[in-house]
């Protein structure tokens, strides 16, 4: 599967005509750095029934993503799940993948959608993949009380109906209340019903191939792979990277730094067959720091140079 973007996330909810043209972006936003909105899903359900759609507004992401969640859903992450019987604020980042499945269509709420430029260190002071409700390894979904429903929904309304003002610094003021929402998170305490189940193997399994696939294809020689070892999958995914190995052992019946090894090895054939880049540069963007130890694993994996695989 591909990544969503932000544009075809308008199209998968019908906000863009036959031509493609967006008539539900905030007003002014292309003078903004970054991108940011904020849906009902209330009103989404009711649109997408009167175009005979189905609303997936949970599915893979380019972008991150807070929302308030009303009805049955469950959440899974890595080997775990999260069973949600009411209601759930829930936070999203590009760079953790998840599964999100309704339980029924009795859903509504908010969620909000925004780019990492949105919340530049400058203009909101944070980093974002630096706090603690997007920093890999945690389960950032949390079951609500009636009281934090009702706060959270208050804030998610000042969002909503400060989108659509002319009031000249809206996006800082919405920036504040994108903060608000993110340290009200963070002040939560996880939810602890958290279970294994019983395709948790298969799981992990299909989740590490989705993280492995984010990596490719290289596009440029300043791209660098983000995720190198069997452990920088591991910690991504929260799980022992002696069980990520064990479990990717049981499906595939291969290693976990075999398999990544043969997704390397299968990009670096193709930039050497079909770019021009020299091979340090191609060393460089698949995470090889010296080309000797590029063309070394190169040759043990093929019996060929990577100059003599190229002619």
């Amino acid at each position: 599967m591909d990544i969503t973007t932000v544009d075809e996330l308008y199209k998968q909810l019908g906000l863009t005509n036959d031509d493609g043209v967006n008539n539900f972006l905030p007003e002014g936003i292309n003078k903004e750095i970054g991108h940011f909105n904020v849906f009902s899903v209330d009103e989404l359900v009711a649109r997408a029934k009167q175009r005979g759609m189905h609303v997936m507004p949970y599915n893979r992401r380019a972008y991150y993503k807070i929302s308030l969640v009303s009805g049955r859903n469950i959440a899974e992450y890595a080997d775990k799940t999260i069973d949600i019987e009411n209601n759930a604020l829930l936070f999203a980042t590009p760079k953790i993948p998840y599964n999100w499945v309704p339980k029924d269509d009795q859903q509504s709420g908010y969620f909000c959608i925004f780019t990492a430029d949105f919340l530049l260190p400058g203009k909101s002071g944070v980093v974002l993949d630096e706090l603690p409700i997007f920093r890999p390894g945690g389960y950032p979904v949390f079951q609500l009380t009636d009281k934090e429903t009702a706060d959270i929904n208050y804030i998610f309304k000042k969002i909503y109906e400060e989108l659509s003002s002319d009031y000249a610094y809206k996006y800082d003021l919405l920036r504040n209340y994108v903060l608000e929402l993110i340290h009200y998170g963070q002040k939560l305490q996880p939810v602890t019903t958290l279970y294994s189940s019983h395709n948790a193997s298969a799981r992990v399994s299909s989740l590490f191939i989705e993280l492995l696939e984010r990596q490719f294809p290289i596009e440029s020689p300043h791209q660098k792979l983000n995720l190198r070892t069997a452990k920088d999958y591991a910690d991504r995914l929260a799980v022992h990277v002696n069980h990520l190995n064990k479990v990717l052992k049981e499906n595939t019946g291969k290693t976990t730094t075999e398999i990544i090894s043969g997704r390397v090895i299968q990009e670096a054939k193709i930039l050497l067959k079909q770019t021009d880049w020299n091979i340090s540069e191609i060393a460089y963007s698949l995470g090889f720091e010296q080309v000797a130890h590029f063309s070394n694993f190169f040759r043990k994996q093929t019996s060929l140079a990577p100059v003599a695989f190229r002619q």
